[in-house]
């Protein structure tokens, strides 16, 4: 599963890596995160921070990655680390065991920390799980997508719908929480398409589930092919049903509904994603990756050719940074907060960021419970259903004055 995205930081130019290490010395940070960006392909809709055919490149990655971590000055012990990608599970074996070592040696894993690692079906074979598992993985998130040929194709998605289930088994032998991953709203998708996929997935028993809809991002192949015209996106009521089928069908089948997005069995929630939503820190590493201590968020060059040679250059790899306000952090923290279908207690809100929800955000907070998109009641202050459905449109009201 994907983490959550902070907001952007503004831009900076930043040259030294000493002016950039000080601020880990006091850092709380109980999280971290190393981003991968090595693909087989890139798929079509795809804007993260991705190189494919790049292979070539691994071994220097590896080694650029360790030396970003070195400037830690010493190992940090984590709760909850995520590799992402980009595809980790793309790396030869060795490099992944090269990868895995290297990580671990600089988050080390304290008693009952969760670890998880993003991997493609088309990737994951025994030898692969093996390696997760003798490094303590507990928690692998499975790009399955769909279980329509049709549709994978349209994704461009590189495995077959049989190759999602195979990817599942073998990592439920070795590895204790399996997720996957569905898209919805995919062009040309039916309401009897993505039911179908939620009915596969189901019998495949997973232990969480995240559920997005298709998004047309500046920048992707999508994005170009919708605006001449070869893409049509699904019509708004039919992505709107499709969400509340995923809803609906996930909530009866047992899982929970916590995050926005994110559905999960008991005692199955990703925890690392819940340190953003309750916008606590964590550490970063690896190109684009966006780390997040005292009061400073720091994004890494998302080109991994510019990330290598800065770091290897003994260059800081940071592009963009930014040192928020006191009251910037207390509405980006009501933001991440109200992604989950828990919400945000008023008390312990103002407890911890000194700041009263009414005297930050009440004129908007009023007008949307107006509109029936926020319940504030009992203390506590959510997403209605309704909220959940037009929640991106929601979040500008809450982060700017």
């Amino acid at each position: 599963m994907r983490g959550v995205q902070p907001p952007a930081a503004r831009p900076v130019r930043i040259e030294l890596v000493q002016r950039e290490i000080t601020h880990f010395a006091g850092s709380t940070a109980r999280a971290a995160y190393v981003h991968v960006p090595f693909c087989r392909h890139r798929c079509g809709y795809c804007n993260f921070t991705v190189v494919a055919g790049r292979d070539d490149l691994v071994d220097r990655y590896l080694e650029a990655l360790a030396r970003e971590l070195s400037w830690l000055e010493r190992p940090r012990p984590v709760d909850t680390l995520f590799i992402g990608g980009g595809t980790p599970t793309h790396l030869a074996a060795a490099q992944l065991e090269r990868l895995l070592a290297t990580v671990l040696e600089w988050f080390p894993l304290d008693p009952g920390a969760e670890f998880s690692i993003e991997g493609n079906p088309a990737d994951v074979d025994d030898e692969r799980v093996r390696i997760l598992a003798r490094h303590g993985v507990t928690r692998i998130s499975l790009g399955g997508q769909s279980f329509d040929a049709r549709k994978l194709a349209i994704l461009e998605r590189d495995h077959r719908p049989a190759g999602v289930a195979r990817a599942v088994e073998l990592a439920r032998e070795r590895i204790g929480s399996v997720s996957l991953d569905l898209i919805f709203a995919a062009p040309g998708e039916t309401l009897d398409v993505w039911r179908a996929d939620l009915a596969a997935a189901l019998k495949l028993r997973p232990d969480h589930l995240s559920s997005y809809g298709l998004t047309y991002e500046r920048g992707t192949a999508y994005w170009s092919r919708r605006a001449r015209g070869q893409l049509s996106p699904v019509d708004e009521e039919t992505e709107l049903a499709m969400y509340a089928e995923a809803i609906d069908t996930l909530s009866s089948a047992g899982f929970e509904h916590y995050e926005v997005s994110n559905f999960a069995r008991a005692g199955h929630r990703c925890r690392h994603n819940e340190v953003y939503w309750n916008a606590d820190e964590y550490h970063a590493a690896g190109p684009g990756a966006a780390r997040y201590i005292g009061g400073r968020r720091e994004t890494n060059h998302k080109s991994t050719t510019t990330w290598l040679k800065r770091v290897l250059a003994g260059q800081s790899p940071v592009a963009e940074c930014e040192t928020l306000s006191a009251e910037d952090k207390a509405r980006e923290a009501l933001v991440l907060g109200l992604r989950r279908l828990e919400g945000v207690d008023r008390v312990a809100f103002a407890r911890r960021w000194h700041r009263d929800l009414d005297d930050l955000v009440g004129q908007s907070l009023e007008r949307l419970v107006g509109l029936g998109l926020i319940d504030d009641s009992r203390g506590r202050v959510r997403l209605t259903r309704k909220g959940l459905f037009v929640s991106d449109s929601i979040w500008p009201e809450f982060l700017t004055c």
